[in-house]
């Protein structure tokens, strides 16, 4: 039995699992009221309305329904579609994203979020808005977000995503005028003017009083130098739609050039009649002002653009060159030069070859921006060769963005010119960093043998020491560090780390002590006794220190995200998600720690779109930065967007070099991603760097396995057996082999053996998995019950325990052993859910008190509150059972159970159509489910 998944009963009837991590999810305030019966009333008024198109009275029904619980899910999405439907973008934009937050699949806004927010002119918001991605969405859905993202894309100039998104939607459907006019405006940047003309008048056989079309094909004829064709098209396309922006204004622009300014005076004020708020407008204004002589008019309709422009986000017109360049020279002719710099900059940023790429590298450096500064150092390198010291820099450089082997090649031909002990130091960083720790040692020695003021150096080494188990030469080249500067407050914290990892909690936090004594500000040794609260659970001491942190230091972004542990660990995990937010906006701009914590609460609460938006921040600060990657391919991964993981993992490999850690972790996602080959590649790199690394060559022998090398892969395995006889590793690898070959004697026989010499959670689980599958359920319970005994606190074993109760049936077994592990651990979600169904099982009451408990931890997981709002069905409270019900359906749509779940409550209180609607959905999946019989017997009924 798999852990780790939506429904760990995998073999019983209905019972919920779900195997969470400690921090779930951070939806606040929906628990307190998703269930009001005046809610619900006005709910399903509003959905009559709205399905009679009376959008205004849905409108109104809904805002009532929200006063009463504004964390509504059902409510939310539905008040989106109606205000979008009336015309109101920006408030349905809020709505639908507010869904987005409370947990709707996003399949079931995608399209409408998207047009709104095109609809208000953010076409780069909405490419970036990690729930618009199409990977993972229905066919259908991707069709329409690949046509909405061609537009987007054309108007950012963005070439190669925009023909690729076109080609996608053309695939689908080519009959569609808007995916051939997508491309015109591709085609005009690149000069390819005989495919933008044959892409135009495809568009217009397809749809020939279309006054777009039109329109585009004026703008080809234009840059073509074509005016008397460009005109005769403007004028069509206006014809066809008086009031087209585009065309007036490419009309407007021919007017000017002809110098016919009284035309252009008389179509610039119908462009100011139909856009008041278009910049455009008032600058051709300023353009006529100034030819007629007029220069305070001129002024006052420049300050009408700057004034429209300048509240206007840089990121959502840094695409948008054209009116950077408009809102630059408005400025310029305002006689504001800081203002116009800054746009003008920004206009040259698309221009990759402007001689303006120093100054803005400049720019980037003075920021502290890791890798323009490199892009910086590398230029500079390029005529400067014998630079020693910027070679030095650009090699910490390196380090900093994760390209060690890099700092390490740069920093050995450095040596051949000067070699200096801070050389030596920046080689042996990158060579540890490259996985090539005897190398790194070795330099760093030298270093300091070179130098013993070298700090750096020693610092590293002694971690280095105590990393490769050699506690006593580490701690004692800290201890003479500390000799030799008795008041450095830094070397008693970093005694107090090394004390620390070395078991010795009470030497440490005297360390600690004294270094907060000597430098009551240095905030680390603060934060480290915390840290030791935090491990002895005194949450009260440490909540309480970090309180005093944060009066003198409320920015402190380490005390902020220790804060959020402190709540973590209380089960606040709303909170916690909180304070690590504060870390992450009062963090530097290359900061990423709190990023990616974010990244991976949002991931073990269940919210991929979320951790997949978190982590293209991160991206946005550090690109090449490998954690930053890795977590990037993690939320990929959770969006099913498995060929963008498999992307970003072969960036991440190429960066790792030949750090194993590092290479094992990205072939395990690579696995993830079904990449076979790309976690091969990975692992090679590991193993060259370090032959010996044990987890790379347990991956490797499960890799060679797969790609067919099985004798490769079993002597791979024997060699681990036999160097790590007393570790468990070697022979749950040749279980793992044995069970693929479907040989259960000799697997069992490993497993066995795996538990014998090294007894753990993880070694029974595997044991009792393998006996279970073998139909031996007492031998399975046998297992878990010695492991109980040596370790009756072992909640893992408990789990599985009762799990495995569960599904024989035995659900008198099961709650007992559930309520076990919940006295150790009474904040466990799965522990409660699953209580909750086996209590429905027994025809228990108080399953609707586990599953509020279970709910009011978790209030935006689909399966916990579908728990609750089947226990109330069964109790007899329909109102809130739907209401409850519809929540989790738009969670998990793809979940038949949960349809069913809904189905039969719908169906009992009149709603058929809707009720058979949720059943076929339901049969459509094909998923067998808990009461498939009943949902098929239900629908018979209804039809």
């Amino acid at each position: 039995m798999k852990q780790q998944t939506p429904r760990s009963f995998a073999h019983s009837r209905g019972l919920h699992s779900l195997v969470l991590a400690a921090v779930l999810s951070a939806t606040s305030g929906l628990a307190s009221a998703q269930g009001n019966t005046a809610a619900s009333r006005f709910y399903e008024d509003a959905l009559q309305r709205f399905e009679k198109k009376d959008y205004p009275g849905s409108i109104i029904q809904l805002k009532n329904a929200l006063k009463d619980n504004p964390n509504n899910l059902p409510v939310q999405l539905l008040l989106g579609k109606a205000l979008l439907e009336n015309g109101d973008v920006v408030a349905a934009e809020v709505a639908f994203n507010e869904a987005l937050k409370l947990g709707v699949n996003r399949a079931e806004v995608v399209e409408r979020l998207g047009r709104s927010m095109v609809a208000q002119g953010k076409q780069l918001d909405m490419l970036a808005h990690p729930a618009l991605q199409p990977a993972g969405l229905p066919n259908g859905v991707q069709l329409q977000m690949h046509v909405l993202r061609a537009g987007a894309q054309a108007d950012l100039g963005q070439i190669a995503p925009a023909l690729k998104s076109i080609d996608e939607a053309r695939r689908l459907d080519s009959r569609s005028p808007d995916v051939w006019l997508a491309e015109v405006p591709i085609r005009i940047r690149s000069k390819k003017f005989t495919e933008a003309l044959q892409a135009v008048d495809h568009a217009l056989g397809i749809a020939p009083n279309m006054a777009e079309a039109h329109y585009q094909k004026g703008s080809i004829l234009h840059v073509q130098g074509d005016l008397t064709g460009a005109t005769a098209s403007y004028t069509r396309a206006l014809q066809l739609d008086a009031n087209h922006v585009e065309a007036l204004i490419a009309q407007i622009g021919l007017q000017l050039d002809a110098n016919r300014l009284e035309e252009a005076a008389r179509d610039a004020g119908a462009l100011q009649r139909v856009a008041p708020k278009d910049p455009r407008g008032s600058y051709f204004k300023a353009l006529l002002a100034e030819r007629q002589g007029r220069l305070p008019e001129a002024q006052a309709a420049l300050r009408e653009v700057t004034s429209l422009l300048d509240p206007v986000p840089m990121s959502f017109m840094r695409y948008r060159s054209q009116l950077l360049m408009l809102n630059g020279l408005s400025h310029h002719g305002l006689n504001e030069p800081e203002k116009a710099r800054q746009y003008l900059e920004a206009y040259l940023r698309t221009q990759p070859n402007s001689p303006v790429t120093r100054l803005l590298a400049r720019i980037y450096l003075s920021t502290g921006s890791v890798t323009e500064a490199a892009n910086l150092l590398e230029n500079y390198l390029k005529n400067q060769l014998g630079d020693g010291l910027a070679s030095n820099l650009l090699g910490s450089v390196y380090i900093a963005q994760g390209k060690h082997a890099r700092a390490a090649t740069l920093m050995q031909q450095t040596l051949k010119s000067q070699d200096l002990p801070e050389y030596r130091t920046t080689l042996g960083m990158g060579l540890l960093g490259s996985g090539q720790t005897a190398d790194a040692l070795t330099e760093l020695e030298a270093a300091y043998k070179k130098d013993p003021k070298q700090l750096a150096a020693a610092i590293v080494l002694s971690q280095l020491y105590l990393r490769e188990g050699q506690q006593a030469r580490g701690l004692a080249l800290i201890q003479t560090l500390v000799k030799q500067q008795p008041t450095n407050a830094g070397l008693y914290n970093l005694l107090g780390q090394a004390q620390a990892q070395n078991g010795d909690a009470m030497a440490a936090r005297a360390s600690f002590e004294k270094a907060a004594q000597l430098s009551p500000d240095l905030i680390q040794a603060q934060l480290n006794l915390v840290r030791l609260d935090l491990d002895a659970r005194a949450l009260d001491a440490a909540e309480q220190r970090i309180t005093n942190l944060l009066k003198t230091q409320p920015r402190n972004t380490d005390a902020l995200a220790a804060m959020a542990r402190v709540v973590d660990l209380r089960g606040k995990a709303a909170e916690a998600q909180t304070w690590l937010e504060k870390a992450r906006d009062n963090s530097g701009p290359r900061e990423l720690r709190w990023n990616l914590a974010l990244v991976d609460l949002h991931l073990r609460a269940g919210r991929p779109e979320q951790a997949l938006a978190e982590a293209k921040i991160a991206q946005g600060k550090s690109s090449d930065n490998i954690t930053g990657l890795l977590f990037y391919s993690r939320a990929q991964l959770a969006m099913g967007d498995a060929q963008g993981a498999r992307g970003t993992l072969s960036r991440a490999t190429r960066l790792a070099d030949f750090d194993a850690d590092l290479q094992v972790e990205i072939a395990t996602q690579q696995l993830a991603a079904q990449n076979l080959d790309g976690a091969y590649y990975s692992l090679d790199k590991a193993l060259t760097g370090e032959p010996q690394s044990l987890p790379a060559q347990v991956l490797m022998a499960r890799v060679e396995f797969q790609r067919g090398d099985v004798a490769k892969a079993e002597q791979r395995a024997r060699t681990i057996v036999q160097k790590y006889p007393r570790r468990a590793v070697g022979h749950t690898l040749m279980g793992d082999l044995a069970l693929a070959q479907t040989r259960p004697g000799p697997a069992l026989e490993a497993f066995r053996k795996a538990h014998a010499v090294e007894p753990s959670s993880g070694t029974t689980l595997r044991l009792m998995q393998v006996l279970e599958a073998q139909g031996n359920d007492k031998g399975a319970q046998e297992a878990a019950a010695q492991r109980l005994r040596q370790a009756p606190k072992d909640t893992v074993v408990l789990n599985a325990l009762a799990n495995l109760h569960a599904r024989a049936g035995r659900y008198g077994d099961a709650g007992k052993n559930y309520q076990a592990l919940l006295l150790q651990q009474p904040q466990d979600v799965s522990a409660l859910n699953n209580l909750a169904n086996v209590q429905l099982k027994l025809g228990d009451k108080s399953a609707l008190q586990t599953a509020e408990k279970a709910h009011g931890l978790a209030p935006a997981n689909a399966l916990v509150i579908d728990t609750l709002g089947w226990a109330h069905h069964h109790f007899g409270q329909q109102d809130k059972a739907l209401s409850l019900l519809r929540d989790a359906r738009l969670r998990e749509p793809a979940n038949p159970e949960i349809r069913y779940h809904l189905a039969k409550v719908l169906a009992q209180t009149g709603r058929q159509g809707e009720a058979q609607e949720e059943l076929r959905e339901a049969m459509k999946t094909g998923r067998p489910f808990e009461g498939s019989k009943e949902a098929e017997q239900l629908l018979k009924t209804l039809n």
